[in-house]
């Protein structure tokens, strides 16, 4: 146990953010540089080292968190570094982007703030990262066989990562320009920087992963053609299908999906444009979804000088405390201010969108709205409550509802579909096909990062099976496991 009394002496610090109107001038992550590391030894000391871990149970990885916590208490960021990575690909992209469901199912979270887990795993990878332990994984021995990786977010990377180290020859295809899938067009720079995803492709490409960028597959190159020339294919593409939003209006100029908008604006990082070609600069911009993609449109508008900033919900505003229908250590819906809340806008709750309305030359300019409220289990509109608000961009981000059957993968390998609309598989992640796997978002539906990382490990250990006979690698979870997540 780190310290006994850890959690009686220090009460629970995370990571300081920088000043609002400083940060919202630039793309850089808002967190103060350094801040963390003064204070993280206290902080991972407030581990209880408990008998049962519920923490281990909260991670869809297994994360051996009292174990890592101790480390950082003693500074033996060697050692925590080596536990981290045990279970964890990437934890880098986890500790700035995981929703922290291990937190909620801290034992000291019962009756106290929980151990700061999330800021105590960024530092241990971070220090890491600056002290150059972190290096290739070569494998001694080559297999002979090889592997297609169909999509390069973070199911895919893992995947492929723990392919290679097997010893077997991946190559990772990508229909975007660059590699990261999600995490580098779907995050925003200020949530996490794009350099911690080319340090990580760099690493992989060091081990022997092949990465091919700019082919689509369904597309460019046919499923089944992929499969001849491969011994096994994981599909990783994610869940692509974006919910709409079918009501009058929705065919007017300034409307689009969050993964229409959020895109370009790190294009603008990445130096392909100088100017987005959908900015919020000067304009009211409503962003529908009161999700972290939601936050993420609201934090880019911020950056892009919007007018005004308005995120709407159809669900009633959560409690600051959980509800009795979602106990400890289940993970609970509450109310959340992000870096992005932070920096402004309104948010407003149990409101439904009835329609838009545009300007003559067919652009958007009046979002019609209505409240909603829950009447024997459905929810339907107030009377008398309609009214309209400005919206000259309007961004949806309303999740998605599973893969995209259309897009050539799924009819030309001949995948069979599951109840949810999502790529059904065995135990193994394996599908119908033999040879194909699935993990991550098409398999599993809209979810985490860390669940995508556990299924991209997941998966790859059963293609090891398929290809030798046996696996070494280890498996997290099986396709049917929900852990304390819903």
């Amino acid at each position: 146990m780190a310290d006994p009394k850890g959690f009686l002496n220090h009460g629970r610090e995370v990571a300081r953010t920088r000043p609002v109107d400083e940060r919202v001038k630039d793309w850089n992550e808002v967190y103060v540089p350094g801040s963390l590391l003064p204070i993280i030894s206290k902080q991972a000391g407030r581990c209880m080292d408990c008998g049962i871990p519920f923490c281990h149970n909260g991670c869809p990885l297994g994360n051996l968190i009292p174990e890592w916590n101790d480390y950082a208490y003693r500074e033996d960021w060697q050692a925590a570094s080596e536990r981290l990575h045990a279970t964890n690909n990437f934890p880098e992209f986890t500790g700035r982007l995981c929703p922290a469901p291990c937190e909620s199912a801290c034992v000291l979270g019962i009756n106290q703030p929980a151990v700061t887990i999330k800021n105590v795993e960024v530092s241990i990878i971070d220090k890491a990262w600056d002290s150059g332990s972190v290096a290739p994984q070569i494998p001694q021995r080559l297999s002979g066989k090889t592997v297609a990786v169909i999509g390069s977010g973070p199911a895919g990377l893992a995947a492929a990562q723990q392919l290679t180290r097997a010893g077997h020859t991946v190559a990772v295809y990508e229909r975007a320009d660059r590699v990261g899938g999600l995490l580098r067009y779907g995050i925003p720079e200020f949530k996490m920087e794009k350099r911690h995803i080319n340090r990580r492709i760099e690493q992989m490409r060091a081990e022997g992963t092949r990465f091919r960028t700019g082919i689509e597959i369904g597309r460019d190159l046919k499923a089944t053609d992929l499969r001849k020339r491969y011994d096994a294919v994981v599909i990783a593409a994610g869940a692509t299908t974006a919910r709409d939003l079918p009501v009058p209006g929705r065919e007017l100029n300034g409307i689009h999906q969050a993964m229409e908008y959020l895109p370009l604006s790190n294009k603008v990082q990445e130096g392909d444009y100088v100017t987005p070609p959908i900015t919020a600069e000067g304009k009211h911009v409503v962003v529908i979804g009161g999700g972290d993609t939601g936050a993420d449109c609201v934090g880019t508008a911020h950056r892009q000088g919007a007018a005004s900033v308005t995120q709407l919900e159809i669900m009633p505003r959560p409690g600051e405390e959980r509800n009795p229908g979602q106990p400890w250590p289940t993970f609970p819906m509450l109310y959340k201010v992000t870096s992005a809340h932070e920096e402004g806008g309104d948010r407003v709750y149990s409101v439904s969108t009835t329609h838009f309305e545009g300007d003559e030359d067919g652009n958007v300019q009046w979002l019609h709205l209505s409240e909603v409220e829950f009447v024997d289990g459905r929810l339907n509109q107030k009377p008398g409550t309609e009214r309209k608000i400005p919206a000259q961009l309007v961004t949806l981000a309303m999740g998605f509802t599973g893969t995209d059957v259309e897009n050539g993968v799924v009819a030309q390998f001949g995948l069979e579909l599951d109840a949810r609309g999502n790529i059904a598989r065995d135990a193994d992640f394996a599908t119908n096909v033999p040879g194909v796997y699935v993990a991550g978002d098409a398999g599993r539906g809209q979810s985490l990062i860390v669940w995508a990382i556990a299924e991209g490990r997941s998966a790859a250990r059963g293609v090891d099976r398929f290809l030798a006979g046996a696996s070494e690698l280890p498996a997290p979870i099986r396709p049917t496991d929900r852990s304390l997540m819903v």
